[in-house]
C-alpha cells in the first residue's frame, strides 16, 4: 500500500438513526449504532469515497454508566479509552449482546469484502478504574492479579499505587472504593485527581519508576509486557489489519520495540499507527516499528493556522522539510479526528468548504497516509450540546447521540445521501474526487515532490498561495491552492531546478487538466515558464500536465 486513506468512524454514532437527541440522554432515549448497522452499502460508500482503511473507534469494551459506577465514568456512554476488558467488545454495539464478538468478526469480514482494511484502537497506557477481564483466556493472568499494592512501584506490579491513601474526588463516589489509590492515567500521582484529570482511568506500569528519576527497570521484563503482547496478538488473530495506538509516547519505546517485532513476525503487514506529539521522539518510535505517527503538532497545526489564523501559506514548506527524507512518508496527515474541533465548527473556520485548500495539501503533498473523520466530508459542525461533552466544536465521544449530517447521509441505512443538502452533496463530491486521486494516482502514491513556492515572484502571494509538483515516470501533476477568501489570479513559475531535480521534459503551452473539477488550463511548462491560474476563494487545482 503506497498511500493509506483512513476513514475514522465511531460505530456508536455512525449508524445511529435515532433523531431524539435528548441532552444527556440514555441509550434507550437517544439510540446507539451497532456493528450490524454498518452494512455493505455503508462500506461500499466509504470505499467509493476513496478510503483504503476504516478505523473503528471504541470497539474494545470500556466503562459505561450502565455497567460501571457513574461517578468514575465520563458521560452516559463513557470514554472509549477507559477500557474495562481488553478481550471483549462494547456490548452497546451488539444487536445480540451474547454474540457481540461474532458480530464484530462479521463486521471485519464485511469490511474486507468491501476492499477495506480494519484498524481498531489499542490503548496501552491506561485502563478503567474498574478494569476486570471476564473474557480473557484462562491461561492469561488479569491485570493487577498478583500485584503488591503495598509497594508504590515495582516492575512486578501492573499498576502504580499510593500506599496508605484512599482514592477521593470533589464529588460523591457513589460507593466506589479504591484503597490504596492507584495512579491516574495522565501520570497524575495523587489520590485526589481533579475533574480535569483522566480520573476515570488508572496508569499502567511498564517498569518506569516515575518517582525515582524515571529509572527504567526492564530486566527482567516487567510483568505487564507479555500481558499487553497477548492482547495485541489476540486482536491480530481476529483478522484486523492494524491498530491506532492511543497516547503511544506515554508508554516506553522499549516496550514497543519488543512487542511490535513479535507481532510483525507473525502478522507481517500489521500496521501500527502511533498517537505521538513530541517531534523529538518521532525517530525512536519509528525505529521501534511504528509505521505511521500523528503529525499534529506540525502539519495539522500549521494548516489550521493558515486556514483560520492568518498564518502564511509558505510556512507549509517548513512543516514537511523538518521531517527529512527518512521520516516524511511515515507521518499521518489529518485535519479532523475525535480529539480535534470540527473544520466547520465555530471554533475552526465555520464552513467545511473553506478547508478545501488545506485538504488538497494534506492529501497530495507527500506519500504519507491521510485520515478523515466521519462527517468531515459532509461539513459536520460539531456544535451540539450533547451531555457530558459540551458545545466545544467536537463530536462527543462520551454520550449517546445522533449526528445530523451522518443521519442525513445514512438515510436509515440506505447510505445514499438522499437527505443531504446541496452544499453537503457538493462537499462530499469534492472529498470523493480528492481522495480517489490521492489513492489512485501514481504521481501521488509513489512520485517525488518538488515545492515550487520559494521560486515565485509577482502575482503569487506567499501569504495566501502554495504550489508544488508531484512526479512519477509518465505522470506530472502541478498543485496550486488559494487560501484567500476572494478569487485570485495566481501567477505560477516552474523553476529550472524543478526540471533538473525531477528529470522533466518541458513543453510550451502544455495542457493541464484539473483532476478535481475537470477544467482545462494552458500551462507554459518550460524552465522558468510562468502561467496564470484563476482560482476562486478557498479552492485548489491538481493539474495533470500533458
Amino acid at each position: 500500500m503506497s498511500k493509506a486513506i483512513i476513514y475514522q468512524l465511531f460505530p456508536r454514532l455512525f449508524a445511529n438513526y435515532n433523531e431524539t437527541r435528548k441532552h444527556n440522554g440514555t441509550k434507550e432515549e437517544n439510540g446507539c449504532g451497532r456493528f450490524v448497522d454498518i452494512n455493505e452499502r455503508a462500506l461500499k460508500a466509504i470505499a467509493d469515497l476513496g478510503a483504503t482503511h476504516v478505523w473503528y473507534t471504541g470497539v474494545i469494551r470500556h466503562a459505561t454508566a450502565e455497567y460501571n459506577n457513574p461517578a468514575i465514568t465520563k458521560g452516559k456512554a463513557g470514554s472509549p479509552y477507559a477500557i474495562t476488558d481488553y478481550y471483549d467488545v462494547d456490548p452497546d454495539l451488539a444487536k445480540n449482546e451474547s454474540k457481540r464478538m461474532a458480530e464484530f468478526e462479521d463486521l471485519v469480514k464485511r469490511t474486507h469484502e468491501a476492499g477495506l482494511g480494519v484498524i481498531i484502537d489499542f490503548v496501552p497506557n491506561h485502563v478503567s478504574r474498574e478494569y476486570k477481564s471476564v473474557c480473557k483466556p484462562a491461561s492469561v493472568k488479569d491485570l493487577g492479579e498478583g500485584d503488591h499494592p503495598e509497594w508504590a512501584f515495582s516492575p512486578l506490579n501492573d499498576f502504580y499505587y499510593l500506599p496508605g491513601q484512599r482514592f477521593t474526588m470533589d464529588k460523591d463516589l457513589l460507593g466506589y472504593e479504591e484503597y490504596p489509590a492507584k495512579v491516574t492515567g495522565n501520570d497524575c500521582f495523587t489520590s485526589h485527581p481533579s475533574e480535569n484529570d483522566w480520573y476515570e482511568t488508572v496508569k499502567l506500569n511498564y517498569g518506569v519508576f516515575y518517582q525515582g528519576g524515571m529509572e527504567k527497570q526492564f530486566d527482567p521484563i516487567p510483568s505487564l509486557w507479555p500481558k499487553m503482547l497477548n492482547i495485541l496478538l489476540f486482536w491480530a488473530s481476529k483478522g484486523i489489519d492494524g491498530v491506532r495506538v492511543d497516547m503511544a509516547e506515554m508508554v516506553p519505546v522499549e516496550f514497543f520495540m519488543w512487542a511490535i517485532a513479535q507481532v510483525k513476525k507473525k502478522y507481517k503487514k500489521f500496521l501500527f499507527i502511533g498517537e505521538c506529539y513530541d517531534p523529538y521522539r518521532y525517530d525512536s518510535y519509528l525505529s521501534a516499528g511504528f509505521d505511521y505517527l500523528y503529525d499534529k503538532v506540525g502539519m495539522y497545526e500549521y494548516l489550521r493556522g493558515v486556514t483560520s489564523r492568518g498564518w502564511a501559506a509558505d510556512g507549509i514548506t517548513h512543516q514537511w522539510m523538518q521531517h527529512g527524507d527518512a521520516r516524511i512518508n511515515h507521518m499521518l496527515y489529518f485535519l479532523e479526528n475525535h480529539d480535534e474541533q470540527r473544520l466547520a465548527s465555530g471554533f475552526f473556520c465555520g464552513d467545511g468548504r473553506c478547508a478545501e485548500p488545506a485538504m488538497v495539501v494534506a492529501a497530495t503533498l507527500n506519500q504519507c497516509p491521510l485520515m478523515i473523520y466521519s462527517g468531515q466530508e459532509l461539513g459536520e459542525r460539531g456544535m451540539d450540546m450533547e451531555g457530558f461533552s459540551g458545545m466545544d466544536g467536537r463530536t462527543t465521544i462520551f454520550d449517546y447521540w445522533g449526528v445530523k449530517s451522518l443521519q442525513a447521509w445514512a438515510n436509515k441505512g440506505k447510505f445514499d445521501g438522499a437527505k443531504l443538502s446541496p452544499e453537503q452533496k457538493d462537499l462530499r463530491a469534492f472529498y470523493q474526487r480528492l481522495l480517489t486521486v490521492a489513492r489512485d494516482d501514481k504521481a501521488i502514491q509513489k512520485g517525488q515532490m518538488y515545492d515550487v513556492t520559494y521560486a515565485q515572484g509577482v502575482g503569487f502571494d506567499r501569504q495566501q498561495h502554495f504550489a508544488f509538483l508531484r512526479h512519477a515516470k509518465g505522470e506530472t501533476l502541478l498543485v496550486v491552492v488559494n487560501f484567500h477568501d476572494r478569487e485570485q489570479h495566481v501567477n505560477v513559475r516552474i523553476p529550472d531546478d524543478a526540471f533538473v531535480y525531477l528529470g522533466l521534459d518541458g513543453k510550451a503551452n502544455a495542457m493541464g487538466t484539473d483532476l478535481l473539477r475537470g477544467g482545462k488550463y494552458e500551462v507554459n511548462f518550460v524552465p522558468d515558464g510562468e502561467t496564470e491560474i484563476v482560482l476562486p476563494a478557498w479552492t485548489g487545482v491538481i493539474l495533470r500536465i500533458k
